[in-house]
């Protein structure tokens, strides 16, 4: 049985990852293709209660490595309990962020060392590695505004416009490094537009003809 097809899709706050991630997971049903959309931090019951105590505004300082290695423990869960089972089986995978995050916003946004974080992530992933990155990009004053409009933010959505800038500046330089991995798209066209870059993602990846 082949394989099923890993996509990851990344980028700051407000950039439409949910609304789009819809839209990715129709053109791929539309193929025929199986599909489990999932999400970062989270996947997995243990992994949602880790989830929780990383973004709850708690009175307990929460130390950088702290929620760097309670990321990776959550994820950790997550690849071996839902991601490679749905792999092996045939199944594409759609995951609302990835490893990609730690390294923008634990590496970028926080400043720890990124030899670090990829020491800990080949621990936890081994050979494990999305096929495809989609980063919907948009500058921190357009992410943010549409941030928001929406619910109370949490612990990591509390933080000031400096930090998202690092995270963004890494995600990009990140993109910059794997071309052959990542895909950039503009999150601030109109979204029929960003609809027909998902589309033509998708039709590359199924052919794969992806650059």
């Amino acid at each position: 049985m082949e394989t099923g097809k890993f996509i990851t899709v990344e980028g700051i706050e407000g950039v439409g990852k949910s609304t789009n991630i819809e839209h990715l997971t129709k053109a791929i049903e539309a193929r025929g293709h199986t599909v489990l959309t999932t999400r970062e931090p989270g996947g997995t019951p243990m992994a949602e209660r880790i989830r929780e105590l990383l973004l709850h505004h708690g009175d307990e300082p929460m130390p950088d490595v702290a929620e760097l290695l309670l990321m990776f423990a959550a994820r950790s869960l997550h690849v071996n309990n839902v991601i490679v089972p749905a792999l092996a089986s045939g199944t594409w995978v759609i995951c609302d962020r990835f490893v990609d995050a730690s390294r923008a916003y634990q590496g970028g946004g926080r400043g720890l060392p990124m030899e670090d974080i990829d020491q800990i992530a080949s621990l936890v992933l081994g050979d494990l590695k999305p096929d495809v990155t989609i980063l919907l990009d948009a500058s921190v004053e357009v992410g943010m505004s549409r941030a928001d409009k929406r619910s109370a933010a949490d612990r990591i959505e509390s933080e000031r416009a400096a930090f998202f800038e690092r995270v963004r500046a890494c995600y990009l330089s990140l993109a910059a490094s794997e071309p052959e991995r990542f895909v950039v798209v503009d999150a601030t066209a109109d979204i029929e537009a960003v609809r027909g870059d998902i589309d033509s993602i998708v039709a590359a990846i199924d052919s794969n003809k992806l650059d």
